[in-house]
């Protein structure tokens, strides 16, 4: 549909998905709703391996709830769908990689949405904040988030008083990983993701499995999960094609043949 507030297209083992909502790419309940079912399906497919999640424009990646909408009756506890806010940050068993390329302001919810993913590049005038204290409500996926992702005190400041991060700022304290011109940051995005898609797929949705399940545990006991077989993802892996293939292709000194099985 040329009216969709999401835009999606599919190269090879990537899904590239563009919110595209103007002027700002907010997110309301229905685009929620829609993100989670793209997401949803980006998860369930096994030809696709790597989502990166952009902006439309040049200026906003996005700045997270739509307040015209919730003017208007969008309620904030309102459904948004399978995946929570955006589709990402509450969608389970999302065991594949997601890249955000943030291509603009990015606060809020926005910024929410790109925590949600496992690599985050920026283009050089992105900004990131969360002035939700501002308007008198909290930013609760970025509060349980933020302090974990980098430092504390930088966290509580963002936090308490909503201020912005330029991109080299961000990236300083560990919130990103690059910083692009931003007429190279899809390619630099497209780059990394066809790098990870030729990568083993069994072994990264292992990785994201034992990595959010192990999030709260301690040391010893994710690892005994493991070796006692409790996580489905590692135990799969263990009794694939591709962990053979891997052994073979080391022995062989080939480059080996993922097949996700």
């Amino acid at each position: 549909m040329t009216d969709s507030p999401l835009k999606t297209d599919r190269r090879g083992h990537v899904l590239e998905v563009t919110l595209d909502r103007p002027k700002a790419n907010a997110i309301d309940l229905a685009t929620s709703r829609i993100m989670g079912d793209i997401f949803t399906d980006f998860r369930d497919d096994p030809e696709l391996r790597v989502a990166i999640v952009t902006g439309a424009g040049a200026k906003f990646f996005c700045p997270g709830w739509d307040l015209k909408a919730a003017a208007e009756g969008d309620a904030v506890d309102g459904d948004y769908g399978v995946g929570g806010f955006g589709g990402l940050q509450e969608l389970r068993g999302l065991n594949k990689p997601v890249i955000a390329a943030v291509n603009g302001i990015c606060c809020g919810g926005g910024l929410e949405l790109a925590l949600s993913a496992d690599i985050i590049l920026a283009a050089d005038h992105a900004s990131f904040a969360l002035p939700e204290i501002r308007s008198g409500t909290v930013a609760d996926a970025a509060s349980c988030k933020l302090p974990k992702r980098i430092p504390y005190h930088i966290a509580m400041e963002m936090l308490l008083t909503g201020r912005w991060l330029d991109a080299q700022e961000a990236a300083r304290w560990g919130l990103i990983n690059h910083v692009y011109p931003a007429d190279t940051l899809m390619d630099e995005a497209r780059k990394l993701a066809d790098l990870v898609a030729s990568g083993p797929p069994l072994v990264y949705a292992a990785i994201k499995e034992v990595v959010r399940e192990a999030e709260d545990m301690k040391f010893q006991d994710a690892m005994n999960r493991i070796t006692k077989s409790q996580f489905p993802t590692v135990e799969k892996l263990y009794r694939s094609e591709d962990q053979r293939e891997g052994a073979r292709a080391f022995a062989e000194k080939r480059d080996p043949v993922w097949k996700g099985k």
